[in-house]
């Protein structure tokens, strides 16, 4: 998120949904289980299996990508949103435009769209929700991404108009995120336990820790939700949820963070998996401002010495995609940089030997997450062949690593996935655990989010090329699949997940 600083949230907990945040649950709708929610489901029914339930359903007060999986484009809908190849495209505005200023945002608003207790939705709306969140309402830190905003306009019921302090680029795509979610005024007290949107879903069941159940609206100002209900069904592993879908509990399990499950299902015709590109990009990172780390020598000696295709195979089961730098293929400015580093040990050898960190010993401090481990293992390995010494220290998730490695940066080298969309500069900001000197891409970052279309995706890149190639900040060993298994006759599930958001107006029984 441009410009944010630390955020817990960009870290991953669990390898495609899971977040690093508190697992404090609230009960809500009590009377109400999740078998209950099932049951009661009409047919043609969908109830999918995840991993990480949200811990309540607020996410203007409450961080982690959870919230937003189940919530975002399902019941809250923003002005803007971002479909499955990562394309900006018209949701709650039907049409946009921008001054030659760049500061001046005008939104055509769709007509008929009204919440669903039945509030209309109006530039009034748009007024309201998007200046709410620089106000203390608002405790989610990703509200950094709306700091830009002066006010919004409202010189028709069915225009706004957005007034930025200055251009900016990023602002936009930042309105398909959370930040930008319609909220009407008149439901915006008790959000943890209840959820009042714009979207072809209502939340008619939710059973805290357990499942939500999404009904389908009568009344939705677009094209209906295709299946009358979807039902999302939290279970403690993934070894659980697949063994609900072998016994038909449930539909389908989305965001397999276990790959090595599906391998059974591969020739198995009852069955489909799909594999696409995520945004949760695995960072082996070298803590910049602590020794032997802090010579750009050691570095690039690392991504050198890293055969990242056999880390993916060793902690992934092959499946992910190499990206050679934290900015994922859905992104605008995404750019092949796998050949900026080739697996060259010779290299690498020649490095630390220059630095006369030859033959050092290296603490390598890993999250106990299964991918994480078998990553770091393979890293090692790697490392020990051309001349680094490294010593693996397994860190309870999320407790101590968050402790130890984010926050106090108590830490030389560490390897997690890191899943919050657009989370470049945050990873490259100062006072981040990279120990990244943020300063020497600020400057260039502030000038392409104030320029033109083509001068943002020029100017990201030049901050990507500078701190990945240039300054070896840290080394991206590939990007996580969006990974799900399902039953042969389930449509409409999203491959890609360029965003938190999990769509699921299109899902549906054949």
């Amino acid at each position: 998120m441009p410009g944010a600083g630390p955020s817990r949230r960009a870290v991953l907990a669990g390898g495609v949904t899971a977040a690093a945040s508190a697992w404090l649950l609230t009960a809500c709708d009590a009377g109400h289980t999740a078998r209950d929610a099932v049951a009661a489901a009409p047919p043609g029914s969908v109830t999918l299996a995840l991993t990480a339930p949200p811990a309540n359903l607020d996410f203007t007060t409450t961080s982690g990508a959870a919230i937003p999986q189940a919530l975002m484009g399902n019941v809250y809908q923003g002005l803007v949103a971002v479909n499955d190849d990562g394309e900006l495209v018209p949701a709650l505005a039907s049409a946009w435009s921008v001054d030659e200023s760049g500061t001046r945002y005008t939104f055509e608003l769709q007509k008929g769209v009204r919440f669903s207790n039945g509030d209309e939705f109006t530039s009034a709306t748009v007024k309201f929700s998007l200046e709410r969140v620089n106000s203390d309402a608002w405790t989610n830190g990703l509200k950094a991404g709306m700091a830009v905003l002066e006010r919004v306009e409202t010189p028709d019921p069915l225009v706004a108009v957005a007034v930025l302090k200055r251009p900016s680029q990023a602002w936009l795509r930042s309105l398909a995120t959370l930040i930008g979610a319609m909220f009407t005024p008149s439901a915006v007290t008790g959000l943890k336990g209840a959820a009042v949107g714009t979207g072809p879903f209502e939340v008619t069941s939710w059973k805290t820790g357990q499942s939500l159940a999404l009904t389908r609206r009568a009344d939705y100002w677009g094209e209906p939700a295709a299946s009358p209900q979807v039902t999302l069904r939290y279970y403690a592993d993934n070894t659980t949820a697949v063994n609900a879908l072998r016994g038909g509990a449930v539909d389908a399990v989305v965001g397999l963070a276990s790959p090595e499950l599906v391998t059974p299902f591969e020739k198995n015709a009852d069955y489909r998996i799909t594999q696409g590109t995520s945004t949760g990009e695995v960072v082996l990172s070298m803590n910049n401002q602590a020794a032997p780390f802090d010579d750009v020598r050691v570095r690039r000696a690392v991504m050198y010495g890293v055969d990242s295709a056999g880390v993916m195979a060793t902690a992934y089961d092959a499946r992910g995609t190499l990206i050679g730098a934290p900015v994922p293929p859905t992104s605008p400015y995404y750019e092949d940089l796998n050949g900026a580093y080739p697996y060259d040990p010779a290299r690498a050898t020649a490095l630390l030997k220059e630095a006369g960190v030859y033959g050092s010993t290296v603490i390598f401090s890993v999250p106990d997450l299964p991918y994480a481990v078998a990553a770091s293992q393979a890293v090692a390995s790697d490392l020990t062949k051309v001349g680094l010494t490294v010593k693996i220290t397994v860190q309870e998730f999320p407790a101590v690593w968050l402790q130890e490695v984010l926050t106090t940066h108590n830490y030389q080298m560490s390897v997690i996935g890191h899943v919050e969309p657009d989370d470049l500069l945050t990873l490259l900001s100062s006072g981040y655990y990279l120990g990244y000197d943020g300063a020497r891409v600020a400057s260039i970052a502030a000038r392409a989010d104030a320029g033109s279309t083509e001068e943002f995706v020029a100017g990201m890149r030049e901050v990507v090329r500078t701190a990945i190639v240039e300054d070896a900040a840290a080394d991206t060993l590939f990007l996580l699949p969006a990974l799900s298994l399902m039953r042969a006759s389930l449509q409409g599930l999203p491959v890609n997940s360029p965003t938190t958001a999990l769509n699921l107006s299109r899902v549906v029984k054949a």
